[in-house]
């Protein structure tokens, strides 16, 4: 990793912004959940992860909070990150098709994965200031992942935000509607593709399947 990574990721882990999320990761470390009792939680902001030389790139909106809050990684130990790492597997983008912990040995090719927000908010609900304190570092992860071509947006809320967050950096009055496996250019001429989260609710709900989310991952390579 790059020392200007190392730099942005280090903030991020120090980050103070927002006491009601510092407040409420503390407060999920020392409420566990029964499975993980005996296990430190991370409880600090989640930093991205991936190959810095990522082509393209996953945002989702928070860590969960048995997830990411729990094992200090994006999308790793909860069901979302199960189904997701599944398909990225399929899709040839994992060397495992697993994420269970931190030295699990996952590796991302040309792919880095982060989120909106680095901290789990109450209710999976953040507050706009929230989100404004954090697009600081979205716009740095933006700047240093310098051969980016591909934005996958997981949700309607991380799709929403990062159109938000391009319109408050460029020029950019388009509305974008939320369709699963659209195509729009951003001004920068990044291609931002939207998708259903896979949220446990979208799996059960059969919104989101494998061969969906396989067939995107896919679609992305091609154009990267």
């Amino acid at each position: 990793m790059s020392i200007k990574f190392k730099k942005l990721n280090n903030s991020i882990v120090k980050c103070k912004s927002c006491p009601r999320l510092i407040k409420f990761s503390k407060k999920i470390s020392i409420e566990k959940r029964k499975q993980n009792i005996n296990e430190t939680y991370w409880a600090k902001p989640v930093t991205g992860f991936g190959d810095i030389d990522a082509k393209l790139l996953i945002v989702g909106l928070a860590p969960a909070a048995h997830g990411g809050t729990r094992t200090g990684r994006v999308f790793t130990g909860d069901k979302s990150g199960d189904f997701l790492f599944n398909c990225l597997f399929k899709a040839n983008i994992t060397n495992i098709s697993t994420s269970i912990h931190i030295d699990d040995g996952l590796k991302l090719n040309k792919t880095y994965i982060t989120n909106i927000l680095k901290c789990v908010p109450p209710e999976d609900k953040p507050l706009n200031d929230e989100l404004s304190n954090c697009s600081t570092f979205f716009k740095n992860e933006l700047l240093l992942l310098k051969n980016l071509k591909v934005i996958i947006a997981l949700g309607k809320v991380s799709f929403d935000n990062c159109i938000k967050f391009y319109k408050k950096s460029y020029n950019f009055n388009k509305k974008l509607p939320f369709i699963h496996g659209a195509k729009y250019i951003l001004p920068d001429n990044k291609i931002l593709i939207p998708s259903y989260h896979p949220s446990p609710r979208n799996v059960n709900r059969k919104i989101i399947d494998t061969q969906k989310m396989v067939s995107l991952l896919k679609k992305a390579k091609k154009i990267i």
